[in-house]
């Protein structure tokens, strides 16, 4: 089988895998959290409010906000409470995974050495830290009815937070060098001089804090269990199919 051909396979099997088994995990967490802040920002008069049921950067359901907020004043449609919402994060799980396994699995063959599920593994959760980690030591995930910055600007921030870090992860992986360690703490902490977008000032979070502080921490699981799963699902079927 070609390494393309093995490649794409490897994405397919490991976001179908990821997608659902990240879907199970939220749905007895992170979701059951939403569900419980939309009472209280559908109660609130917030002239802002920001939603995370997209699909981390991270993942539908609990994804980092500069990725996939939304406004409430903005009107577009949205999947219905129940079965259809969670059949649309179900499919979001599976999309993202399979997108971020293409990655992953691609720079795993790039490589060019032989992996193990260990090896793997340690791929994924260098991705955890660029993607979720790093990300959030600015912009955590938040709840339904949480005063956030401008969507655009929070992207841009994300994005370039995840890429600094990757980057930095990288020089210290691969080149074992004094002037790459220095450059590699220049990418990751740049991001966190120049700061993350912040929210309207004088406006407070609708839910209460310690439903924030679950919900984060619901958030990180989540995503942990999500890059664990990725990286060594990934490095095992790339083996086989290359085989």
């Amino acid at each position: 089988m070609s390494l393309f051909r093995s490649i794409v396979f490897t994405s397919v099997f490991t976001g179908l895998i990821v997608g659902i088994a990240v879907s199970a995990v939220q749905f007895l967490g992170t979701s059951q959290l939403i569900l419980k802040a939309e009472v209280y920002e559908n109660a609130g008069e917030a002239t802002v409010s920001t939603h995370d049921h997209g699909p981390p950067g991270s993942l539908a359901g609990d994804n980092h906000s500069a990725m996939t907020g939304h406004d409430h004043e903005d009107s577009s449609w949205e999947p219905a409470d129940g079965l259809e919402r969670n059949a649309f994060t179900v499919a979001a799980n599976i999309l993202t995974a399979i997108g971020y396994s293409l990655v992953l699995t691609g720079l795993i063959a790039f490589r060019g050495r032989p992996v193990t599920w260990r090896d793997g593994l340690i791929w994924g959760l260098a991705g955890f830290a660029c993607v979720m980690i790093a990300p959030m030591l600015g912009l955590p995930p938040e709840l339904p009815g949480t005063p956030a910055a401008p969507l655009g600007e929070r992207q841009i921030w994300w994005i370039g937070t995840a890429l600094a870090t990757a980057a930095g992860i990288g020089l210290i992986a691969f080149q074992r060098k004094p002037w790459a360690a220095v450059l590699a703490i220049v990418l990751v902490v740049a991001p966190h001089i120049i700061g993350a977008p912040a929210a309207p000032a004088g406006e407070h979070a609708l839910a209460p804090e310690a439903l924030e502080h679950r919900f984060v921490v619901a958030a990180v699981l989540s995503s942990l269990v999500f890059w664990a799963l990725l990286g060594s699902l990934s490095s095992t079927f790339l083996r086989r199919f290359e085989a």
